[in-house]
C-alpha cells in the first residue's frame, strides 16, 4: 500500500498541555486517508506539530493544502508543511525497523 508522511509545526509558543489537542484528535482522525498522528512539541520554544501518516499521496497532499493551512489560520498562527513519499522510502526504513512498516 503505498504511504504518504507530511510534517507540521505552528509557530505557537504553548506549553503542550495547553494545545488544544484534545479537541482537535477527533477531527485530524476523520480526514480522508488518515493513518496515525505523532505529536510534536518543540524543546525550547514550545512549538506545537507532528508527523501524520496517510494512505496516499492524494490524501496527503489534500491535508497539507486543504484542511491544515485553514487550522493554522483558525488559531492565528504561522505553519510550515512539508509532504514526504514514504514508497520511495519503504526500504531504507524497513532496514531501520520503522514502525511504520510493519
Amino acid at each position: 500500500m503505498p504511504k504518504a508522511f507530511v510534517y507540521t509545526e505552528v509557530q505557537v509558543s504553548l506549553p503542550f498541555d495547553q494545545a488544544p489537542w484534545r479537541d482537535l484528535n477527533p477531527v485530524l482522525a476523520a480526514q480522508p486517508g488518515f493513518v496515525n498522528k505523532t505529536w510534536l512539541s518543540g524543546a525550547g520554544n514550545n512549538s506545537v506539530g507532528g508527523i501524520y501518516e496517510f494512505d496516499s499521496l492524494e490524501n496527503a497532499r489534500r491535508f497539507a493544502f486543504d484542511y491544515f493551512p485553514e487550522e493554522a489560520r483558525r488559531l492565528g498562527a504561522a505553519f510550515t508543511t512539508r509532504v514526504f513519499d514514504g514508497a520511495v522510502t519503504e526500504e531504507a526504513s524497513r532496514q531501520l525497523h520503522s514502525v511504520h512498516y510493519r
